[in-house]
């Protein structure tokens, strides 16, 4: 047992003052300063507490938020570093200015565009910190670039007679890139391409690039759509040796391997996904046991039988680390042979799965589990609508079986959320599409009964399996594994969020996990509909820890699980093929793999988790914009979603498109922004527009280039 940290008092306020001393421009609390010290005892915590407000009082320190304390700037050239460096991450805006993410935490250093040393957003980089002026934030130079993090941009080619520049989409990069005439390829003046960055001469104002691809005429859907994905770093088809790999793949199954598993081909079993999926991961069979006991089968394609460590297939998955769901394509983990062939658990076809099979009671409680390979072969392939259809009318095919999973999963569902689950419940905004790609339609994907069924079994799967592996028997030390982590929220972030709500009219309650949870279900179910649905439900995930994978298990807190992994859906996430072979590995009796190499899997497959959802969210707001492009002098309800000294920002109820009017467009009398209250008010007149408050807009211009829609306010009458 590790002994407990004492310092006496006076050599503590010394230890304490050259803490604050190395890190000037950071803030922390007690517990910070005692995780610091390797203080665990509440008497110890406490001292820290008194003799952070005695160097308060003494002016060493000052308050830089309740119950934290930052150096006082009249202290920085007595005790601070004369030379202090921090390394981070660019924000990079497009007037060239930049704010640094410092690695330590704290405050965002401001970097002045003529002290950005050529780095470029997400660069990770080394600052010089400045020292610190009176009412201004902490200011830096960038004196290292440690790494880059992206060199090829997509954007549109301007040529003159010997050379070109190519003039980048992204909002986060304000140079154009010079091209030399040799490395135009055969890219034309006005055309998308991708350019890759090679050089950036010291006492040159713009990078030097080579263009790399053309990718054809701006606004032509599939060019826009290859766009994103290019500059997202995606690749646009597979290499030829891995697409040659994958053929080679029989579709039929070995009599041999048959045998070594269990076989389920004879049991009922269904697959319910999306009317448009071709790659089913995942099916549910079921039957009943009697006494009131049933046997659920959750049973995932077998990617791992298909996909072997270190071969083309295997290198270029890890590469890609997820499928990316674009609005009006899918650009698969794996090549279509075996997303949507060999692997996909399609209807009346022998497969292979890795199976989680569970004894349950009629009051969903599970009694046993079995973790194993197995053959089966599903009977019906149904789309969510179709099984919904079955739920709501208590008819149809398979009736009898379809509702007792229901009624199963219902009970599971409310047992999850009484245990301290968090709704979040973002609308997902689906697009009918032209045959030339263009956005005829915009609806809000609901989700349902149907739904919330699948839903259900996968969660049961995936945290069984995380438990199975993370809670041994016998208090044996746990074996690594691939968990899917989700930390509590960072507490200055909730109490701004919780004064944030308060200004609205509306509570959260935040003394316990348990009353949080509920009064955040309880919010969202309050806002529903409502014009500032969209910013809270935005700053509550913000609030938020984002979920990540690790080989550190702290549990799932948006869940409520204290064991949770990601098993159900290998064919389009890297991660579950990974958590396949560790769960075959141990089940096998094999000792403990390498930790280090798998979490370094684990952060390469968080990143490009990350990158994926950006690339998918510009891909809807791209169609978000080109839905009104020929709606421009329409006028369409909405809901003003937010307010800023530029003007007020609107959402369109229909497309959920969001728009900004600006004060200089507002003729009818001279608005100025009320902060504190998230309205606009009028100086004349005293009209309040607030956030929330229903408007009529018509649509005064689209721009496309900039992804950007501006409204104009139409008076009511």
């Amino acid at each position: 047992m590790s002994k407990k940290r004492k310092y006496p008092k006076s050599q503590l306020h010394g230890i304490i003052v050259s803490i604050f001393a190395g890190n000037p421009f950071k803030a922390y609390n007690n517990k910070q300063i005692a995780s610091k010290l390797g203080i665990k005892d509440t008497a110890g915590k406490n001292l820290i507490y008194t003799v952070l407000n005695e160097l308060m009082e003494q002016g060493v320190l000052r308050e830089a938020k309740k119950g934290k304390f930052i150096l006082h700037a009249d202290k920085l050239e007595t005790l601070a570093n004369k030379k202090k460096y921090i390394t981070g991450t660019v924000e990079l805006k497009k007037t060239g200015k930049a704010y640094i993410l410092s690695d330590e935490g704290g405050d965002d250093i401001f970097i002045a565009s003529n002290n950005v040393h050529h780095a470029l957003n997400n660069d990770h980089v080394k600052v010089l910190l400045f020292p610190i002026r009176k009412g201004h934030k902490p200011e830096g130079q960038i004196v290292e670039i440690l790494e880059r993090k992206k060199i090829n941009y997509v954007g549109i080619l301007e040529l003159s007679k010997n050379f070109g520049f190519v003039v980048a989409d992204s909002q986060n990069m304000p140079y154009d890139i010079f091209v030399p005439k040799s490395q135009i390829k055969k890219a034309k003046h006005g055309e998308k391409v991708l350019v890759k960055i090679t050089d950036w001469p010291e006492h040159s104002n713009n990078p030097f690039g080579e263009i790399v691809e053309v990718l054809g005429k701006p606004g032509n859907n599939d060019v826009e759509m290859k766009s994103i994905l290019a500059d997202y770093d995606f690749p646009l088809s597979f290499p030829k040796n891995v697409e040659q790999e994958a053929e080679k793949i029989s579709m039929e199954i070995a009599k041999e391997e048959v045998a070594r598993r269990k076989d389920y081909r004879k049991v009922w079993t269904i697959t319910i996904d999306p009317a448009d999926a071709k790659d089913f991961d995942d099916a549910l069979s079921l039957q009943s046991l009697g006494d009131g006991l049933w046997e659920v089968g959750v049973h995932i394609a077998d990617v791992s039988y298909y996909v072997k460590p270190d071969t083309l297939l295997d290198t270029e998955a890890y590469k890609r680390a997820t499928s990316i769901y674009l609005v009006d394509r899918v650009i698969p983990m794996l090549p279509e042979k075996l997303s949507n062939g060999v692997c996909s658990l399609r209807p009346d076809e022998d497969k292979l799965a890795f199976s989680a099979v569970f004894k349950i009671n009629d009051k969903a409680e599970v009694l046993s589990h079995w973790f194993g390979k197995t053959v089966i072969r599903s009977n019906r392939r149904f789309a969510y609508e179709e099984v919904q259809k079955i739920i709501e009318t208590e008819e149809g095919e398979s009736v009898k079986n379809i509702l007792k999973l229901n009624n199963l999963a219902t009970i599971m569902r409310d047992v999850r959320f009484k245990n301290g689950a968090i709704n979040f419940n973002t609308p997902e905004i689906r697009f009918k599409l032209d045959e030339k790609g263009k956005p005829i339609e915009t609806y809000v994907k609901v989700s349902k009964e149907a739904n919330h069924l699948v839903e259900e079994f996968m969660l049961l799967a995936n945290k069984s399996v995380a438990a199975f592996i993370g809670k041994p028997q016998n208090n044996k030390k746990p074996k690594t594994f691939i968990y899917r982590v989700h930390d509590e929220p960072n507490p200055e972030k909730l109490n701004t969020f919780t004064q944030f709500l308060n200004r609205l009219g509306y509570k959260l309650e935040i003394q316990s996990h348990e009353s949080l949870a509920k009064s955040f279900n309880r919010l969202f179910n309050d806002i529903k509909g409502k014009g500032e649905e969209n910013m809270i439900e935005t700053i509550a995930i913000r609030t938020m820890s984002k979920a990540y994978y690790s080989t550190d298990n702290i549990g799932h807190y948006g869940l409520s699980f204290p064991f949770y992994t990601h098993f159900t859906s290998p064919i389009r996430r890297y991660p579950d093929t990974m958590v396949h072979r560790l769960l075959e590995h141990y089940l096998e009796g094999k000792r403990s793999v390498n930790k280090e190499v798998y979490e370094e899997k684990c952060e390469h497959a968080s990143d490009m988790e990350k990158r994926a959802a950006e690339a998918e969210r510009a891909s809807i707001k791209y169609k978000q914009v080109e839905f009104l492009l020929d709606k421009v002098g329409k006028t369409f309800d909405g809901l003003i979603s937010g307010v800023s000294k530029w003007g007020i920002f609107v959402e369109l109820v229909e497309s959920k498109s969001e728009g900004l009017i600006r004060f200089n467009d507002m003729k009818d009398d001279y608005y100025y922004l009320d902060e504190d209250n998230y309205q606009i008010i009028g100086k004349r007149y005293g009209q309040k527009l607030r956030l929330g408050d229903p408007v009529r807009v018509l649509v005064k211009n689209v721009d496309m280039e900039k992804r950007q829609l501006d409204f104009e306010l139409v008076e009511e009458g």
